[in-house]
């Protein structure tokens, strides 16, 4: 994709408060606006080179499988996976970065590369369904880290 898409919020917690929230998978149902479970295949949950099956909603399909593997695990610094269905690959990398007593969390989202009419189609998709409801879930994470003990 030539526009790789970011979402950004400010957590008021460090990143070692931050860090279960994000490199738990599990977790990640409890912050995403919509459905989604997680089930680890292979490994230690969280550690590089652990593959899990993710279902979660996406427009047009409310019941979208894809597998993964977790490629960067650095505590309380970079969470990454790669995941895939049938026709295409997802990376998704979280970044914890300190600011003193907080933390910015930054989401970034690569995906196959696209040109003509599905780069077209995708710019919609984007705009329409997917930066509103990943920016819900970055505040939804910020909301239950700060509310966490």
């Amino acid at each position: 994709m030539a526009d790789t898409p970011t979402w950004t919020v400010t957590i008021e917690a460090t990143p070692e408060r931050v860090w279960p929230w994000v490199a738990d998978l599990g977790k990640h149902a409890e912050w995403s606006p919509k459905p989604y479970r997680v089930e680890w295949l292979t490994g230690e949950p969280g550690a590089v080179g652990s593959t899990f099956r993710s279902v979660g909603w996406l427009p047009q399909d409310k019941e979208h499988a894809m597998e993964g593997r977790v490629v960067v695990s650095e505590p309380n610094r970079v969470f990454e996976v790669v995941s895939h269905d049938a026709k295409q690959e997802w990376t998704n990398r979280f970044e914890l970065t300190p600011q003193g007593s907080r933390t910015v969390v930054t989401k970034t989202m690569t995906g196959p590369p696209l040109s003509g009419a599905r780069k077209a189609m995708f710019a919609v998709v984007l705009a329409l369904f997917v930066r509103g409801a990943v920016q819900k879930g970055m505040n939804m994470l910020k909301s239950k880290v700060e509310s966490s003990s």
